[in-house]
Formats: C-alpha cells, structure tokens, sequence
C-alpha cells in the first residue's frame, strides 16, 4: 500500500496583480497535449474532405490571387513566379491567423471547461499556438512541392525560418490574449477581428512586394511584425528581398512587452469568465 504523502493544492482567488504562473503551465503540460489532440480529431470529425481544408483554403486563395494580382494588376514579384511568391506568404500568414484567431476565441469556446475543472487558464491560448503549427505542416509540405516545381532550392537562409514563424506566432499570440477577454463580454468582436485580420492581410507583403510601397511610408510600413515575418519567410526560402535584423529586433521586442501585458490582463480577466459567458 502506498503511505506516501500527496501534494495538497490549495486554490485561492487573488487579488491584485495575478501572476503569470508559467511554472503551473508546464506542470499540465499533459493536459495541453491532450487538448490538443481532442481539438484536432473533433475539428476534422463531420467534414467530408477533413484536413485537406488546410492546403484548399491557400491554394484557393494563390489561384484567385494569381489571376487578380498576377495577370491583371502584373505586381511586382520579385522575380518569382507569382503563385510561388504568394503562396510562400500565405503558408505563414494562415499560421499567424490560426493563432490570433484560436487564442481570440480562446476563453469563449473553452467556457464549459472553465466551469468544470481547474486548470491553469493560459494553457488554452497555449494549445492555439501548437494546433496552427500542427496545421502549417501539410501546407509546408506542398510550398516545398512548389518550390522543387519551380527549381528553387534553399540556401542556407533557410536556418533562420524559425526565427520568422516565431515572430508571426507570437504577434497572434500578442493580439488574441488581448482580444479574447473582450470577445466574451462582447460575442460580434470576433466578426470585427476578422475583418481586421483581412485589413492587415493588405497591409501586409503577401500579396505584393514591399518594394510596392512609396518610400517616404516604408519605414512605418516595415515596423509590421507580419511585414517583417512575410519578407523573413520568402528570404529565407528563396533569397529574394531582405531583412533588417534591427528592425526584427525592434518589432520583435514590442510585440514581447504586448503579450506579456495582454497575458496579464488575460490572467485578471479569466477569473470572472464564468459569470459572463
């Protein structure tokens, strides 16, 4: 028989500043990965073609570009062919929205288990982040395809393409920590956050080059976290553009001090979700 003593786990409510608790985060480390898996499997269970929506929706979206911005309006591309130029954006930029828009969404839709069970709330937010980086790999797979269509072969750019989706998935992160509490006091600021997230698609590289804007507005076009990220993901791939490892650095260093408030006012405002919702 096992006499060993039990952790004992007091939960209290707190007042004031309510810290982060990272360390409680790894802690359920196990919990994360199982809801991980649970969304995965629920979220493909009543589609006819399942994950295949995951490479659909891009490729959609390259063909329409191509035939808008490639054939009509002949942007420049840098050289690339366009559907290769765009679709390399996209492969990023859906992985910047699956995170924004999941952790957004976040306490909303996790309302029913807040309820139930204690567990440390960031954990949600958490399994957005590495549900989109599940989701991003079919859609590297043919972005790779692609590029071997095309004759392109990385150099040794590609090494810093974690770098890039790094700064893309923690400017979403960034973003729907600081949304996600307003969601569920206001259920139509999701529609208003993707029509936000369509508005910062353009103004974004994805699809045209940066060399498109006027000069005199690069310098605050560029302070973009998903500009920089976009124009990582193409150098890094294909050499073509540059980056400004200052200028990374920069918007890198914002976007950490926004999480990390949003993540503060994420952890105030979780402790009245289940009254709201």
């Amino acid at each position: 028989m096992n006499t060993e003593p039990r952790e004992v786990v007091s939960i209290e409510p707190c007042k004031g500043l309510v810290p982060l608790d990272l360390r409680g985060l790894w802690g359920h480390r196990e919990l994360a990965f199982f809801l991980l898996s649970r969304e995965i499997r629920g979220r493909y269970r009543q589609m006819a073609l399942g994950p295949l929506w995951l490479v659909i929706g891009p490729l959609i979206n390259t063909v329409l570009f191509t035939f808008l911005f490639g054939y009509v309006a002949k942007v420049d591309t840098d050289k690339l062919p366009y559907p290769l130029f765009n679709y390399s954006a996209l492969v990023i930029w859906s992985f910047f929205a699956s995170v924004m828009q999941s952790t957004a969404r976040s306490l909303l839709d996790s309302r029913d288990l807040i309820a139930k069970v204690y567990f440390p709330r960031l954990i949600i937010p958490a399994v957005g982040v590495l549900s989109a980086l599940v989701n991003v790999i079919p859609s590297a797979l043919i972005l790779g395809g692609m590029m071997a269509w095309y004759g392109h072969v990385p150099g040794w750019h590609v090494l810093t393409l974690p770098v890039f989706f790094l700064l893309a998935g923690v400017t979403g992160l960034a973003v729907g920590v600081w949304w996600a509490p307003w969601i569920v006091h206001y259920r139509d600021l999701s529609n208003v956050l993707d029509y936000l997230a369509k508005g910062w698609m353009y103004l974004t590289p994805v699809v045209y080059a940066s060399s498109f804007v006027p000069e005199r507005w690069r310098g605050l076009y560029l302070m973009n976290p998903m500009a920089q990220a976009v124009e990582g993901m193409r150098w890094a791939l294909m050499g073509v553009g540059g980056v400004s490892w200052s200028v990374i650095g920069i918007s890198g260093v914002v976007v950490v001090l926004v999480l990390t408030a949003g993540a503060y006012q994420f952890r105030r405002e979780e402790r009245s979700i289940v009254d709201i919702a």
